[in-house]
């Protein structure tokens, strides 16, 4: 083995938040179960019988909340999801159908769901660059997206990559600073090219009076070149939240934002990004749209290269019509199917890790993977990581043998942490989603199996998005949905679960 590939860095330490509690019950279940105890006692001072009335729907309760599943979900939320499900599909809500015979008002094609009342705004930043803003009424959020053109690491000394990563790692760092930060998003899409910029750069250099010859061979390159090559783009949503205060005005915050836009495009250049600018409401509107129609990909594209912008509006930007079931979700043109992640690669791994999963998939029209963010400030990154300390500690103390051996692995993973974090560094919670698109059900079984293998060769461990395609093939657009904001108990009272 060479040296240099024994001197290059690794990359890994990410670890679950540890949840407090007794075992597997979680906060909430530990006070249950010890609250329960003292009444069991006091039950039984009176009768054997009293103390079992109270026992029975105690032990009833904490059953489920210990049952959990690999991805360490519990009964209760597993009956949560079918039940909503359930609930859905019986009011007719896993259906969708926009236009003049909607049942929604104004006949447009918005976008249904999540998506259903956002609002499109639009802004300039410091060199008058338009950029779009989504604005998240509900609950008060502001998304901008940017879009890049990362680097590729072929041909690419290491050492630059590696100076890359750390520069990642410094950018979402300082995200933790940002005011008001909610979250960040990364989407990387892939799809099979469709030859209408090579199309619209060639062609119309061809001269009336060039050779036969020559004009057969650019014609045919144009028609059988895409067959072998894809398209990659790369999008960076940022969500916001309002201050604590009274409620802003949105061209307010839409001006705070566009004074952010350099610094954090400034950011992105060095950390490989490449060309980066801000998208446009009508580029993010295409976007979307194409995620819900991509048989229309090359249309828009022709219109953007003869026109220079195709008019699309938010409003207009959803499908014509849309079925969720249990393991997809079909729409217009395609049918989609999401996964989330249930475990990081454990171990250390290199900067590469990824790149299996983010290269384009064979036999698939369109492939989306978003990895999200919620950047953690600084007060709360430093009590995580000494509670975190002090768990582990207590761990190793506590145990033998081979178990003896795992407790010291996370005391030293810990204390690593909490010197990093002392250093510096930001914390990060992070996720990730995949969404695959095919053109028709009987192609999904292909996708999944393909699906399966990148995530394996990624070292991750994914599950379908069960019961719920519709919301997760929402959460991998780059719009800024943050998954965390949109359940039904909020995440601070999910994480004692």
């Amino acid at each position: 083995m060479s040296s240099d590939a024994m001197t290059r860095p690794t990359y890994g330490n990410w670890r679950r938040p540890r949840r407090p509690g007794l075992g597997p019950l979680g906060l909430l279940g530990t006070v249950v179960a010890f609250g329960g105890l003292v009444v069991v006692l006091l039950a039984s001072l009176v009768s054997l019988a009293a103390a079992v009335v109270v026992l029975v729907p105690l032990a009833l309760f904490l059953g489920p909340l210990a049952l959990r599943t690999a991805d360490g979900r519990n009964v209760y939320q597993l009956l949560a999801v079918r039940i909503g499900w359930m609930k859905r599909k019986a009011n007719g809500s896993h259906t969708y159908v926009s236009g003049p015979l909607s049942r929604r008002p104004g006949g447009h094609f918005t976008p249904p769901g999540l998506l259903s009342r956002v609002k499109m705004r639009e802004g300039r930043d410091a060199y008058d660059r338009p950029f779009g803003v989504l604005h998240h009424p509900g609950r008060n959020l502001y998304t901008i997206v940017l879009t890049c053109e990362p680097d590729g690491g072929s041909l690419v000394d290491p050492e630059q990559v590696d100076i890359w990563v750390a520069s990642w790692g410094d950018w979402l760092a300082r995200l933790s600073h940002e005011p008001g930060l909610r979250g960040a998003q990364v989407v990387v899409e892939t799809a099979p090219d469709t030859g209408t910029r090579l199309a619209a750069e060639v062609l119309p250099r061809i001269v009336p009076d060039a050779p036969a010859a020559a004009r057969a061979v650019m014609e045919e390159v144009v028609q059988r070149y895409p067959a072998a090559s894809s398209e990659m783009h790369t999008y960076i949503a940022l969500t916001y939240g309002t201050v604590p205060g009274p409620r802003r005005d949105p061209e307010d915050v839409i001006t705070d934002l566009s004074m952010r836009l350099p610094g954090l495009l400034a950011g992105l250049v060095a950390a490989g990004g490449g060309s980066a600018s801000p998208l446009s409401a009508e580029r993010i509107a295409e976007i979307v749209r194409v995620a819900y129609d991509p048989a229309i990909a090359p249309d828009v594209l022709a219109v953007r290269a003869q026109h220079a912008g195709t008019g699309l509006d938010w409003k207009d930007a959803g499908p014509a019509a849309a079925v969720e079931t249990i393991d997809a979700y079909k729409h217009d043109s395609g049918v989609s199917r999401t996964w989330m992640l249930t475990l990081a690669p454990r171990g250390t791994v290199r900067s590469s890790v990824l790149r299996g999963l983010l290269e384009p998939a064979h036999g698939t029209r369109r492939k989306r993977v978003s990895l999200v963010y919620r950047p953690i400030d600084p007060a709360t990154s430093a009590r995580i990581v000494e509670a975190d300390r002090r768990a582990a500690h207590f761990m190793a103390g506590s145990r033998r043998g081979l178990v003896q051996a795992r407790a010291s692995s996370e005391m030293r993973a810990a204390e690593q942490t909490a010197a990093e974090e002392a250093a510096g560094a930001g914390l990060v919670e992070f996720s990730l989603m995949v969404t695959v698109t095919v053109d028709n059900e009987e192609e999904l079984q292909d996708a999944s199996i393909t699906v399966r293998n990148l995530q394996a060769s990624s070292r991750i461990l994914m599950r379908p998005a069960d019961r719920m395609q519709a919301s997760a093939f929402s959460c991998t657009l780059p719009v800024g949905l943050l998954p965390w904001e949109y359940t039904l108990i909020p995440y601070q009272l999910r994480e004692t679960l």
